[in-house]
């Protein structure tokens, strides 16, 4: 099937989906089909036979994986410090086991037939994104980094869809994963091309899933307070929204227990959003995201060096 072409102008050429190249076949990518392999193969188990895995991987990476474990535990007890030592330390356990699954089923999107992922898939919520719709609104999905965050891609098999992409630098791995994401009619926005194309299929109708919760560099961003810590943050949003006179819906996407599928959780429209005022916007849009991980912390994605670039003056977060 050939898939649709990215919205965006990459820096560099975008791959032709449709065609095999046969530098695929160079012994430098084997470990790459090695790999892609593993994770087809992966993709055929049912969801709870890749929970107890991921159950198991999380527990290896929690036990011996210092570093990662360490960042997590300091973002945590940063942004939640109500929570006891027992208590933070049984939220970086439990963070871990959400990895090892997220790591084993991330993949399942890109391969697995529509009925299966129908049939994985929840919803709580629907009506703000169903109303949204039915008004013919423009939507941007404000969508933060949670565990379940690749199963989002269902909703592009209703509807056409936009989702940020960021490319990988392994051509033949860059190619899969956009095949696997674009097969059901969704379109990959890359984050350093250009957004003229974004804008007028926005405006066209088209709802765009945004994920604007990582560390975007000391110069690409803002500092703003992100759950009690000054965090260096995206500031796209609000201009997103009022170029494409948009509502913006948080839409959250996440595990359900024991490998019974995920959830994909809508939450009301922000309200008053855009003011007009980076800082204000994008302050709200953490408070949103802020809201989301409280209702569910475990599968946020706390591993990341989110609160990496400080200040000048201040020192190192994760010291």
């Amino acid at each position: 099937m050939k898939a649709t072409k990215n919205v965006g102008t990459p820096e560099s050429p975008d791959p032709d989906l449709s065609v095999f190249k046969w530098s695929f076949v160079s012994p430098r990518y084997l470990p790459s089909w090695m790999l892609l392999g593993s994770m087809r193969l992966i993709t055929l188990c049912p969801l709870p036979v890749l929970w107890a895995l991921g159950w198991l991987i999380g527990e290896t990476l929690y036990r011996f994986g210092h570093d990662r474990r360490h960042i997590a535990n300091r973002n945590i007890e940063r942004c939640l410090p109500e929570l006891s030592t027992d208590g933070r330390q049984g939220l970086v356990r439990e963070h871990f086991h959400a990895v090892g699954l997220g790591l084993l089923a991330m993949p399942l999107p890109w391969w697995a037939s529509r009925r299966r992922l129908t049939r994985l898939v929840r919803y709580q919520g629907r009506h703000h994104y169903d109303q949204a719709l039915a008004a013919g609104k423009n939507i941007i999905l404000l969508a933060p980094h949670f565990m379940g965050l690749e199963s989002g891609l269902i909703m592009s098999t209703e509807r056409p869809m936009m989702y940020m992409y960021q490319r990988p630098k392994n051509i033949l791995i860059d190619t899969v994963i956009q095949r696997g994401r674009t097969r059901f009619g969704a379109e990959l926005i890359e984050r350093s091309g250009s957004l003229k194309g974004m804008f007028r299929k926005l405006k066209g109708g088209v709802p765009l899933c945004y994920l604007p919760d990582q560390n975007p560099g000391a110069k690409r961003g803002i500092f703003v307070n992100f759950m009690g810590v000054t965090a260096a943050t995206h500031q796209a949003l609000g201009r997103f929204a009022k170029l494409a006179d948009a509502v913006v819906i948080p839409c959250i996407c996440t595990q359900r227990p024991f490998g019974r599928g995920y959830l994909i959780t809508y939450k009301p429209p922000l309200e008053n959003f855009p003011s007009g005022d980076p800082e204000k916007d994008t302050t709200h849009m953490n408070q949103a995201i802020e809201k989301a991980v409280r209702d569910d912390p475990a599968q946020y994605f706390w591993i990341h060096r989110r609160f990496k670039i400080q200040p000048e003056g201040e020192p190192d977060f994760y010291s």
